[in-house]
């Protein structure tokens, strides 16, 4: 009888995985040794495996030229990364390897341009996408940029009052892009996106504050919509729309000649994952090259957003499993040593899944659980697998400690929990390694952060700060 873990998941998924093979009882995750890590390292651990990043960059890349070749294409594609997806250095200078562009939600993301041209990751060739809802010092950072001669900052124009204060602090003349608002889908508790400006009023608002300026110049349409890019014909529906905003405006305004279509590549997130890159990427290229031709209008440049696809398959979180809770005659409970809460936020606030497999004993036999973290909060749990709708793991032995895995983290985590905050219940942070390969393969690991002790949350709290006092006679 088929009773092993292994069993179950050979038999459930193709196993094994371009980045999940066994080593005997242990998982390895691009051919590295988990156990290993533990062993060195401790747990709870976060890693992030660092040529992930460049590899899914890589990919894309390769998605795009492809279609455009094969479609005949004559405009050009830049990938841009989307910083708020992670806006770590170390994911930075990872990412900016591959001769790629850059977009910013804020205005603290323009003083991370300022870093990283000042260490010349980026240059002044680096396209600057400015995308978000515009005050004071967001405004006053990218006019700073503009100012000082980085003229492919590209602010994304989101509601009519931004471009005025643009001018009023930009010396000379800039380029602009015009974000659309797309209609949502039915599901929505709303119908239209509060990001951008409606499809029917872009053109009036080109014609009158933009097509007789002298100051401003309409480069870029922007174009994105929540659920990502999908085969679906809520997406196509979209982009079609998209596309005859672009056509009509294109023949009203000469330099126009860009085109993002923002974000919104899925990540693998069960080993059931089934999505055919290639095929949207080409039939995207198809729809708008067809859509442009029908006009008789240029095809434009293509630009991309990709965060979670740039850094999600990056990361990863290793946990123990200390104690099981038979609370009643159904529910085991394997309590992990962390929080869900503190280190995989989205897993307790959107509901989120990520790939769940255990780390060691793979050739023991299984049981169902469920999964519960430290903190007293009742949210506190992660109770189903993809395609499953519960958790499968080697049975609990006081005796063989368990290790869990759970991958393709790397997108938000670490920002939404708050990297070296106070976390729910004082549970400390984990400890953080960097995972690099060297140019002969050679694995390498550093720590990026410790996890927290007493004294680091102690003092967030104020419990060891040296506070100073005026005291006037």
């Amino acid at each position: 009888m088929n009773t092993k873990y292994f069993d179950l998941i050979n038999q459930t998924f193709y196993f094994p995985q371009e980045e999940f093979t066994l080593n005997k009882d242990n998982l390895m995750f691009h051919n590295i040794d988990l156990m290993k890590l533990v062993e060195q390292y401790g747990t709870p651990l976060k890693f992030t495996y660092l040529p992930q990043i460049s590899n899914n960059i890589n990919k894309a890349k390769g998605w795009f030229r492809n279609a455009m070749e094969k479609h005949k294409y004559e405009g050009d594609y830049y990938y841009c990364y989307c910083t708020k997806s992670s806006h770590f250095e170390y994911v930075m200078n990872e990412a900016f390897k591959n001769n790629i562009h850059i977009e910013t939600s804020s205005a603290f993301d323009i003083n991370i341009v300022e870093k990283l041209l000042e260490t010349g990751k980026i240059n002044k060739k680096t396209n600057i996408i400015c995308n978000g809802f515009k005050r004071d010092q967001y405004v006053e950072n990218i006019a700073r940029l503009l100012n000082n001669g980085h003229k492919n900052t590209i602010p994304i124009i989101d509601n009519y009052e931004e471009l005025d204060l643009l001018q009023e602090q930009i010396k000379g003349k800039f380029q602009i892009g015009i974000r659309i608002a797309s209609e949502e889908e039915p599901k929505f508790e709303f119908y239209t996106s509060r990001l951008g400006i409606g499809y029917k009023n872009i053109l009036p608002f080109y014609r009158k504050t933009i097509a007789e300026n002298p100051k401003v110049e309409l480069k870029m349409l922007h174009f994105f919509i929540n659920t990502g890019i999908r085969d679906t014909a809520y997406y196509w529906n979209e982009l079609g729309k998209c596309l005859k905003v672009y056509t009509n405006l294109k023949k009203e305004c000469p330099t126009l000649n860009s085109l993002n279509i923002g974000g919104g590549f899925p990540i693998k997130n069960s080993l059931s994952f089934d999505y055919d890159y290639a095929y949207m990427v080409d039939e995207i290229i198809n729809q708008i090259k067809m859509a442009c031709d029908e006009a008789e209008v240029d095809v434009p440049n293509i630009f991309t957003e990709f965060g979670s696809f740039t850094v999600g398959e990056s990361g990863g979180a290793i946990y123990k499993v200390l104690y099981q809770k038979q609370q009643n005659d159904r529910e085991k409970w394997n309590m992990i040593d962390s929080s869900f809460i503190t280190t995989l936020p989205d897993t307790w606030a959107i509901n989120k899944r990520f790939i769940m497999l255990a780390v060691n004993r793979w050739n023991d036999s299984y049981e169902r659980v469920l999964l519960g973290g430290l903190t007293c909060d009742s949210d506190d749990y992660y109770n189903s697998e993809q395609n499953w709708n519960a958790i499968y793991l080697p049975k609990f032995n006081k005796e063989k400690p368990l290790y869990i895995g759970f991958f393709n983290t790397g997108a938000y985590q670490e920002t939404i929990g708050g990297q070296g905050g106070i976390h729910h219940c004082l549970i400390p942070q984990p400890k953080h390694i960097l995972i690099d390969r060297d140019e002969n393969g050679i694995l390498a690991t550093e720590v990026f952060s410790d996890q927290q002790t007493a004294d680091d949350v102690l003092k967030i709290l104020g419990y060891t700060n040296n506070k100073q006092t005026n005291n006037k006679e």
